[in-house]
């Protein structure tokens, strides 16, 4: 029997890799193991407990404020051991991590073949979003196997040479974890976190949700959101909630410009199903995520995307994104829109989801029956 492992260690591989682990193990047909990193540890684990899926290895490699080389070297010792161990025939990574980029990198060194979940995204600016533009790029030279979600990012594989007989097109492997999730909610789930969230929350004013992390909007970027979202809240009927990611970089100047606005709830990052019980709820979204730019649209939920470009062109195609950059008048002109103007709200809340009908793992799985 073939062995396949999972490797990854932030939450958003970790949410879009659980569907994968699962139904690869239902197959039956492969021995299935997991490796995380914990480029994320925190978060990470949240995934991994909502989801029922104990790792094999964990290597544990989170460290304070430690540099983007340092983690990719404490990396790659730390897997090579693993691979070496381990045995796999083949090595799943997903998109675009620092984890993704270093454990393809390892396997490919061990003779290993790699799979690459989320093949072929691309913005074609190596600086934007830094890392993961040229984390991708490198994964995608590296890999044997190419699963797309969309017919776009094959065509960019086909455009770089790439096999067309080792692409797939899948869809996006988070429609299923979202699905898998909504389902769960709707079956009743409760934790402590949604409970709170509805004692906090006044849900009959417009719910605005708010997610920034990227490293590109560091500095002077976050400060322009700060100051959006502050003109945003003099809005009596909005409600804003911003789960605050824990970096020092993000978390100083949103603590030190929003904390005090009463109608700004700067909340803890949210659990995974708590987070897509968020977005359900909200009336759009303003984020820097890639992730949320796939998911929102399943939910009818509107997005804008704070980054001046893209990975994700499809979603701007169907109408269910609008970048807006990090400029506070870009940012507070559009969101004003979608709260006055029903009428563009309802075009963008019914536009068509580009990234797929849940059913991304069982076409990889269906794959990979076949080629091994």
């Amino acid at each position: 029997m073939k062995k396949i492992l999972l490797c990854f260690g932030t939450r958003p591989e970790a949410i879009k890799m659980a569907s994968l682990v699962h139904e690869l193990k239902k197959s039956g047909k492969f021995t299935v193991e997991v490796c995380v990193t914990a480029q994320h540890r925190e978060m990470l684990d949240q995934v991994l407990n909502f989801f029922e899926i104990v790792p094999d290895y964990d290597l544990d490699i989170m460290k304070a404020n430690q540099t983007l080389n340092e983690l990719s070297g404490r990396i790659f010792i730390s897997i090579d051991s693993i691979v070496e161990k381990a045995k796999p025939d083949v090595v799943l990574v997903h998109g675009d991590t620092t984890t993704s980029a270093i454990c393809a990198w390892a396997a490919f060194h061990r003779g290993i073949k790699v799979g690459h979940v989320e093949a072929g995204l691309r913005t074609f600016d190596k600086l934007a979003p830094f890392p993961e533009e040229m984390n991708r790029q490198i994964t995608g030279r590296i890999a044997d196997f190419h699963f797309a979600p969309t017919s776009m990012s094959t065509q960019h594989l086909l455009n770089e040479g790439v096999d067309k007989k080792t692409i797939v097109t899948t869809g996006n492997t988070v429609i299923d974890s979202l699905l898998w999730t909504k389902n769960k909610l709707d079956s009743g789930y409760q934790n402590d976190t949604l409970d709170n969230l509805r004692q906090l929350i006044d849900f009959n004013k417009k719910v605005i949700l708010v997610t920034g992390h990227r490293r590109e909007n560091f500095g002077d970027g976050f400060l322009n959101i700060c100051h959006a979202l502050k003109k945003l809240s003099n809005n009596t009927e909005v409600e804003i909630v911003y789960p605050v990611h824990l970096n020092p970089n993000v978390q100083k100047p949103v603590l030190e410009l929003l904390s005090s606005t009463q109608n700004i709830h700067l909340i803890n990052p949210l659990d995974y199903p708590a987070f897509v019980w968020m977005m359900s709820q909200s009336h759009f979204i303003i984020t820097d995520s890639g992730g949320v730019q796939e998911e929102a649209p399943s939910l009818g939920k509107p997005v804008l995307v704070m980054r001046n470009t893209t990975e994700r062109p499809e979603a701007i195609d169907a109408g269910t994104v609008i970048l807006v950059g990090t400029d506070t008048q870009k940012i507070f002109e559009t969101a004003e829109e979608l709260l006055a103007n029903n009428e563009t709200y309802k075009k963008m809340q019914h536009a068509h989801n580009p990234y797929g009908d849940g059913k991304a793992c069982m076409r990889i799985v269906e794959y990979l029956e076949q080629k091994l």
